[in-house]
């Protein structure tokens, strides 16, 4: 990845990570994983006042985690397709990254061992 695209990619990534950083916002995509509901019947199990709620929806949505519609006078709420591919991606190249560091760093201490050994 090119260095002036990695701005663009971690801002994104930011957005994602700070909106799965809270337990309601957490729970709210638990919910939609299981198909669309209303603002009102996500809004339902929280013990907190709908702007409040309503907050915690707008940063789902910035972070691109759901979408929502207007339907009448409700809004309907849906998780985004491939919603966690970018934090997914990123997790795996950062796996992958530390696999192959983990690797190099047992074949050193396998060679050290056997050094010693001789």
């Amino acid at each position: 990845m090119l260095l002036r695209d990695m701005s663009k990619y971690e801002s994104h990534l930011d957005l994602c990570f700070s909106a799965l950083g809270d337990p309601t916002r957490r729970m709210i995509l638990q919910r939609l994983a299981r198909g669309e509901a209303s603002v009102s019947e996500l809004a339902e199990p929280h013990d907190m006042a709908l702007p409040s709620f309503m907050e915690h929806l707008k940063k789902l949505e910035a972070a691109n985690l759901i979408t929502s519609k207007k339907e009448g006078r409700t809004r309907i709420c849906e998780l985004s397709p491939d919603a966690f591919t970018p934090a997914k991606d990123w997790l795996s190249e950062q796996s992958t990254t530390w696999e192959g560091r983990l690797d190099r760093f047992d074949d050193y201490i396998k060679n050290l061992m056997q050094e010693r050994n001789k």
